[in-house]
């Protein structure tokens, strides 16, 4: 979370929604979200494919990719009012920033970059913990085509393969499947 962000969360009236990631205890991310969906807010779980047993049979399911972890779009005052009343059934910790002592902000456009590289479910897709991506920084870029077209994020060669990586600061991040360099354009940042 940036400066201003942190600037703005405090500042700001109210109302405002942002996106905020939250731990749940014992996987019980999608009790969460079921509960958030009932109350009318908006949640994002990174979920991929994975084996379960039902029956005595391995099942493919989609199952969170990154357990524990949620992310919800609204304001600071009705995430509390809701972490109160379920505090005795299931308790919900913001993941914070560690510089400031606050939650992690995530502003909206890297969210939207983030669900569309997580949302898509696609086996190829990585999900990095945010410490290791610390040692490879890239350059910025936009996917100008196919089915990542308007992700925002660093373009890194991981696995042997250049990938565009789509980074939440201190959550985690998620790195697309191999993107050719024809269907990205950098992005200039200005530093004035």
């Amino acid at each position: 979370m940036t400066e201003s962000t942190d600037s703005q969360l405090s500042t700001s009236n109210s109302q405002t929604l942002y996106w905020f990631a939250v731990r749940v205890s014992y996987s019980r991310e999608l009790t969460l979200k079921s509960i958030l969906d009932k109350e009318g807010i908006e949640s994002f779980i990174p979920m991929c494919y994975g084996m379960v047993m039902k029956g005595g049979k391995r099942v493919r399911r989609l199952v969170p990719a990154i357990h524990n972890l949620v992310f919800v779009h609204s304001t600071r005052k009705r995430i509390d009012v809701l972490k109160d009343e379920l505090e005795g059934t299931m308790p919900i910790r913001f993941i914070m920033n560690r510089e400031y002592c606050r939650p992690v902000v995530i502003p909206d456009a890297q969210m939207r970059s983030f669900i569309l590289v997580a949302g898509s479910h696609d086996e190829a897709i990585l999900y990095i913990e945010s410490a290791e991506l610390n040692l490879v920084k890239g350059q910025k870029v936009r996917i100008t085509d196919g089915v990542f077209k308007g992700v925002i994020g660093e373009f890194v060669r991981i696995r042997h393969d250049r990938r565009v990586v789509v980074n939440i600061e201190g959550v985690m991040a998620v790195a697309t499947t191999f993107i050719p360099p024809t269907l990205v354009e950098p992005i200039v940042v200005d530093c004035r």
